[in-house]
């Protein structure tokens, strides 16, 4: 249908999913067509519905539910919110998530959304938008948005940029995960053994590690061996890995020692 065509003279929206068609007058001046035939760009590996989930918010209703029946038609989780708070007020589950979010919203600007939640485990953010521009859309991926879409957009795009929001999610969930780990295990460290390690990850000797502390060689070698056993290190290059990401300072090395 002619989104300049309908009743009264006001703009139609064609909303596309598996080929059936959903017309009807839109609620703002902005004409929007999500285009859709047949399956959308999937990964090849199928996906599980419990794994995930996709938030979307936007204060179209109509959008809302097309984009839920696109998501529902290749077995994607989806929840859909009208405003940034009713989406902020929702227990959010603990998998990997998406948000499809608009930019213009009836409480907040979902720019103004993705920096207030940016601090936090939030979801990788798609930002979908009728008012776009270039200095919203550069705003919106420097704060790390997967894309920014204008409407039209097709349904192909929207689905590769929420696999990718799905998946970059994933990682930084498995590499919170990691780290949160490694601060448990650095934490079963005594005193004088979290005091061995940066002198050990920096690369020097154990006599000369142990007479930077003042104690024998033989039990800066026990701490360096209980060290090694808490951290649960194959190697010394894995022990300074961990030490990387726990951001432990190395302040001496073998090559500053004369």
């Amino acid at each position: 249908m002619d989104p300049d065509s309908g009743s009264g003279g006001r703009p139609t929206i064609t909303l596309s999913v598996n080929g059936k068609p959903r017309d009807g007058p839109t609620p703002d001046a902005a004409p929007f067509r999500l285009y859709h035939s047949g399956q959308p760009h999937l990964p090849s590996a199928s996906v599980d519905p419990q794994d995930h989930i996709v938030f979307i918010v936007d204060d179209d209703q109509r959008i809302r539910e097309a984009l839920s029946e696109l998501l529902s038609s290749v077995d994607m989780h989806a929840v859909s919110f009208g405003s940034a708070a009713e989406y902020m007020a929702y227990p959010k589950p603990d998998v990997p998530a998406c948000l499809v979010l608009d930019v213009e919203l009836p409480d907040i600007n979902g720019l103004d959304l993705q920096s207030r939640i940016a601090e936090g485990d939030h979801p990788h953010i798609v930002f979908i938008t009728g008012h776009g521009n270039i200095p919203s859309s550069v705003r919106a991926i420097k704060a790390g948005a997967v894309d920014f879409l204008p409407k039209p957009f097709k349904a192909p795009d929207l689905m590769r940029a929420i696999n990718v929001a799905l998946a970059q999610n994933r990682d930084a969930r498995r590499e919170r995960a990691e780290l949160a780990d490694l601060h448990q295990r650095l934490s079963s460290l005594t005193p004088r053994e979290r005091e061995v390690l940066p002198l050990v990850v920096s690369g020097l000797l154990n006599k000369q590690a142990a007479a930077e502390l003042g104690i024998s060689e033989v039990t800066l070698q026990i701490h360096r061996g209980s060290i090694m056993k808490k951290m649960e290190a194959g190697s010394l290059a894995e022990l300074v890995r961990m030490a990387g990401a726990l951001e432990i300072p190395v302040t001496r090395s073998r090559h500053s020692q004369r």
